[in-house]
C-alpha cells in the first residue's frame, strides 16, 4: 500500500513520571495525527501532524471526526420544548434536607410531600397558599416532590395534618437545640409579635396592640420561642388581645411542663414580667410556693426607681463617678439584687 493512501488517525501520547533537570515530577501528554499503511508485508505509521498545541476538546473533535462520527451545534443538536426555574427552590430543598426537615416534620407521605413544599415555597417565593399552589407548576418544585397537581382541599388537609404534628416536631427541636449537649446554657429566647388580619371568622382575631402599626384592625398574636442562635423552637399563637404577661405565662409553663426545664432564669422587659406574674408562675397548683422557684431579670419602673432615688435613699448619682453600674440593695426588694446603671448619653438628650 502506498505510504499517502493510509487512513488518517488521532494517537494521544501521555508519559508519567518524568524528572526534570530540577528533581521535579511532571507528567506529559502528546497528541499527533499518524497514518498507518503496509510496506513490503509490515505495518508502519507515519506522522502526518504534532496536534499537541490544540487544546483538549479541538483534539476530540478531530478524534471524532476522523472515526465518522457527524459533528453538529448544540443549537441543531437539542430542542428545548419547556424550561422552568429550578437553582432556587432546588438550593432550599437541598438544604432543607441536610438539616433533615422532612424527617422533623413526620413519616413519608403526600402529606409531608405537600407540607415540605409549603416550606420551600415560603422561603424561596413568600405568598398566599393559592398563589403558592398555582406557582408550582412554574418551578421545578412541584415534579421534584410530586405535588404540582395538588388541589386546595389537599393543601389545607397538609395543614391540618401539620398542625397535629406540632408537639412532635416541637419536642424534636427541643432536643436539638435546647437539651444539655447543644445548650450548656439551657436558655432560650422569647418574643411576642402581632399581625393584622381581614376578615370576621377567625376565632383568634381580636383587637389589640398592633406592633405592625394596623391600629383599628383585628389582631391576632404569635409568639415565637427560639434557641439563643435565634433557630425557631416551639410557637403559639393567641388571641389578639392577649398581652406579653399573659403571652410570657403560656410559654414559661410550655418550657415547664412539656420540655422538662424545670431550673429556669426569666429575663423580659418590665411590661412582660410583672410582680403579680413572678408570684403566679412560682406558685404550684395547690396554691403553695414552688420548691424550685424560677429566677427572673427585668427593669424597674419609673415610680419604684423614683423612690430608691429619694430622700437619700441607696440609689444616688454619686455612685456613678467613677463607673456606668452599681449594685444597690433596698429593704423594698428583699432577696433582690438590684443592678442600676448611667446612661450618659441618654441623660444629655433627656437634659436638651
Amino acid at each position: 500500500m502506498a505510504r499517502n493512501s493510509g487512513k488518517v488517525h488521532v494517537v494521544r501520547v501521555r508519559k508519567t513520571g518524568y524528572v526534570d533537570k530540577q528533581g521535579r515530577a511532571r507528567d506529559y501528554s502528546s497528541a499527533y495525527l499518524r497514518r498507518t499503511y503496509r510496506e513490503d508485508g509490515a505495518v508502519k505509521n507515519e506522522t502526518v501532524a504534532n496536534i499537541s498545541a490544540l487544546p483538549d476538546h479541538v483534539i476530540d473533535l478531530i478524534d471524532a471526526g476522523l472515526k465518522g462520527q457527524q459533528m453538529v451545534s448544540a443549537a441543531q443538536a437539542v430542542t428545548i420544548t419547556g424550561s422552568v426555574p429550578h437553582g432556587h427552590v432546588a438550593a432550599v430543598h437541598a438544604m432543607a434536607a441536610k438539616l433533615g426537615l422532612p424527617a422533623l416534620l413526620g413519616p413519608a407521605g403526600r402529606h409531608r410531600d405537600l407540607a415540605l413544599a409549603l416550606v420551600i415555597s415560603r422561603v424561596a417565593a413568600p405568598a398566599s397558599k393559592l398563589s403558592t399552589l398555582a406557582w408550582w407548576a412554574d418551578t421545578t418544585l412541584g415534579a421534584d416532590l410530586g405535588v404540582a397537581e395538588a388541589s386546595t382541599d389537599e393543601i389545607y388537609a397538609a395543614m391540618d395534618w401539620l398542625a397535629g404534628r406540632q408537639d412532635a416536631i416541637e419536642a424534636a427541636l427541643a432536643r436539638r437545640h435546647l437539651g444539655p449537649e447543644p445548650n450548656p446554657a439551657r436558655m432560650a429566647l422569647f418574643d411576642l409579635s402581632s399581625s393584622w388580619l381581614e376578615g370576621s371568622h377567625c376565632p383568634l382575631a381580636a383587637r389589640g396592640y398592633s406592633r405592625d402599626g394596623k391600629k383599628g384592625r383585628l389582631q391576632i398574636e404569635y409568639g415565637l420561642l427560639t434557641d439563643p442562635s435565634g433557630r425557631p423552637v416551639a410557637v403559639r399563637v393567641l388571641p389578639g388581645n392577649t398581652g406579653d404577661p399573659a403571652a410570657f405565662t403560656a410559654i414559661v409553663q410550655v418550657l415547664r411542663d412539656k420540655f422538662g426545664l424545670a431550673k429556669m432564669v426569666m429575663t423580659g422587659d418590665r411590661g412582660m414580667i410583672t410582680s403579680a406574674r413572678i408570684a403566679a408562675l412560682n406558685q404550684a397548683e395547690d396554691g403553695t410556693p414552688r420548691p424550685d422557684p424560677h429566677g427572673w431579670i427585668t427593669a424597674l419602673r419609673a415610680p419604684a426607681i423614683r423612690k430608691l432615688m429619694a430622700q437619700d435613699g441607696p440609689l444616688q448619682l454619686s455612685l456613678f463617678d467613677e463607673q456606668d453600674l452599681a449594685e444597690i440593695t433596698s429593704p423594698d426588694f428583699p432577696g433582690e439584687r438590684l443592678i442600676a446603671g448611667r446612661n450618659p448619653a441618654l441623660a444629655a438628650g433627656r437634659a436638651r
